[in-house]
């Protein structure tokens, strides 16, 4: 198998997280939420999409009559 060293640096890096948080992933997401509370550096959201309802094929649309089967 071929050594891939960000992925050897990675996965270090996970098991030194977990070290340090004596393999409690819980308390390490704890830990993480505090900092960056405390960083007070703003948090990406993304957009909230609506979800489009699809018609069932045996009611038609009111729009235009035809049934979303026929669509």
């Amino acid at each position: 198998m071929t050594r891939n060293p960000v992925l050897e640096e990675l996965h270090a890096a996970r098991r030194k997280i977990l070290a340090d948080c004596n393999g409690d992933t819980a308390a390490y997401l704890r830990d993480a939420q505090l900092r960056l509370e405390a960083s007070g550096k703003p948090i990406w959201q993304g957009k909230q999409r609506t979800k489009r309802i699809i018609e069932v094929a045996d009611h038609p649309l009111p729009d235009s009559g035809t049934s979303a089967a026929t669509r």
